[in-house]
């Protein structure tokens, strides 16, 4: 059915936020017009994939 089956995103994670934590998450998935999930879900992606590959954070560093 899906060409791969690892792909498929059945596998759920538990966050729990404060009032303040949660008023600044749907804040910014409102001005961006996303749903939380989805923009919790890049933010994760985007900083894990940035630990992961440091030479990535040196030549950001070295443009600005």
């Amino acid at each position: 059915m899906y060409p791969d089956p690892k792909r498929v995103r059945d596998n759920r994670l538990m966050l729990r936020f404060d009032d303040y934590e949660y008023a600044l998450i749907t804040a910014l998935a409102n001005y961006q017009g996303e749903q939380t999930a989805t923009l919790i879900r890049q933010m994760v992606l985007r900083e894990a994939a940035e630990a992961l590959l440091p030479s990535s954070n040196v030549a950001r560093d070295q443009a600005r």
